[in-house]
């Protein structure tokens, strides 16, 4: 695994619509829903890019303020409001030289720092596109394979990431990781109060 270059993928630049509060600055046991993730990537990932758009500069301040050295970089998307596949589309023309990219939504702050130990460890040649279930369920995050980049940064923006996940030349690997943290979902108010 060490030869292997990954790096961390975090969106955070949409507007948090339907929680009414901005998700990434969030508080999740005593640090914002970004830093805790920032943190747990950062045991695995030898760099995390942070796609920004709305209040980029907050999120820019609540990063600064995170006391350890984890080797990051900000990268603004101007067309934010075009929808999160843009955002992935950003993030990832700036991670060309990684082998793998973990690509992690910003409201699952929730998962145990021994998930992604074990989900690294499940990188092998077989496969560009692996993915934790639980209970036969698929959820989130996702490790996205080199060879994967060039087909998700080249499709038109109205494009998605499971429209690209239909592609032959995906293959893909259904990791049983006995984690039901990889459905978490902080969408509304009601499912901030429950995971607390």
């Amino acid at each position: 695994m060490k030869h292997l270059k990954i790096y961390g993928l975090i969106l955070s630049a949409g507007f948090s619509g339907r929680m009414q509060k901005f998700k990434p600055l969030l508080d999740y046991k005593g640090k914002s829903f970004i830093q805790n993730i920032m943190l747990q990537l950062s045991a695995v990932c030898h760099k995390i890019i942070i796609v920004t758009g709305y209040k980029a500069n907050e999120i820019k301040e609540n990063i600064s303020q995170l006391k350890y050295k984890i080797q990051y970089e900000l990268v603004f998307n101007p067309d934010y409001e075009s929808g999160m596949f843009t955002s992935l589309q950003a993030g990832i023309r700036k991670a060309q030289d990684a082998d793998w990219i973990l690509y992690h939504f910003v409201d699952q702050p929730g998962l145990p720092d021994n998930f992604y130990i074990e989900f690294v460890k499940q990188i092998d040649s077989e496969h560009n596109w692996i993915q934790p279930s639980y209970k036969k369920r698929h959820g989130h995050p996702i490790l996205l394979g080199k060879d994967l980049f060039e087909l998700i940064v080249n499709p038109s923006v109205e494009s998605n990431l499971r429209e690209i996940s239909k592609y032959p030349i995906v293959k893909k690997k259904y990791w049983g990781s006995g984690y039901n943290e990889i459905f978490q979902d902080i969408d509304t108010e009601e499912d901030y109060i429950n995971m607390n």
